[in-house]
């Protein structure tokens, strides 16, 4: 089993609409995925039309308890841990309990043998949801859009990376992934130049194509179930590859050359 944490504090950077399309399209290759929504704002879990969600139905329990993991909900062929405004009240429970950000790689350690690949869904902060979701991964996987917004959150994830191997020194970024690029504009092109120079592993671009990702999104449906074959879904299969061979896992993506 491989666990990835879409990581970055800032907030608009596309980590739960990866989380939630790299997802579907890794379970539609065959690999038996488990989501998990660590958010608060609960955009993977509303992204994907799962709604009334209750408490303990969340990573709450995980979190604060040292609790397994709660039954997850089946959707478009996923399994999802959803989130819940609720979630939020974790944050205080953990502070108190020593080694409590230990408690989801432990709870997930335990169902190794139900899944291939886990993706995380982390919050934009650098609190103790955060550091939660950092802790559980094998690596993380870090968008960054090509907006001055994206250079200048990479201070701060330098700082949390330092931080979070005096605890993992095994934690590592699988990939950078350029987002909501648009080769039109010159700030985007300076902005992805930059980032070639100064990260590693870079991923090819994702393109800005906001209708696409919005209208899927307030439909509650993967890209590949709501615009299959549009272009934003070549850049979900692109992304989805480049992601899995940065993470060794090993799947073909239908429609993406080895």
């Amino acid at each position: 089993m491989k666990t990835l944490t879409l990581f970055n504090h800032a907030g608009g950077v596309m980590k739960s609409s990866l989380t939630r399309d790299v997802g579907y399209t890794l379970a539609q290759a065959g690999q038996r995925v488990l989501l998990v929504d660590l958010d608060p704002q609960a955009n993977l879990t509303d992204w994907l039309g799962v709604d009334n969600v209750t408490r303990e139905q969340t990573v709450y329990d995980t979190a604060a308890k040292g609790d397994p993991l709660a039954s997850p909900v089946q959707v478009h062929g996923l399994s999802l841990i959803p989130s819940d405004v609720s979630l939020a009240l974790a944050e205080g429970q953990m502070m108190g309990v020593v080694g409590a950000h230990l408690h989801l790689r432990q709870a997930l350690a335990a169902v190794s043998d139900d899944y291939d690949v886990v993706l995380i869904d982390s919050p934009p902060s650098l609190g103790q949801l955060s550091i939660l979701g950092a802790l559980a991964a094998d690596h993380l996987v870090v968008p960054v859009p090509t907006r001055q917004k994206g250079m200048n959150a990479l201070a701060g994830l330098s700082e949390a990376m330092a931080t979070y191997r005096k605890l993992r020194p095994d934690l590592t970024v699988a990939l950078y992934v350029p987002t909501l690029y648009d080769s039109r504009r010159s700030h985007d092109r300076e902005a992805y130049a930059a980032l070639q120079g100064i990260l590693s592993p870079l991923a090819s671009p994702i393109a800005d194509r906001g209708a696409v990702w919005n209208d899927s999104s307030s439909a509650g449906q993967p890209v590949g179930v709501y615009a299959p074959g549009s272009p934003v879904h070549r850049d979900v299969l692109r992304a989805t590859a480049e992601i899995a061979r940065a993470a060794g896992i090993a799947v073909e993506i239908a429609g993406v050359e080895a």
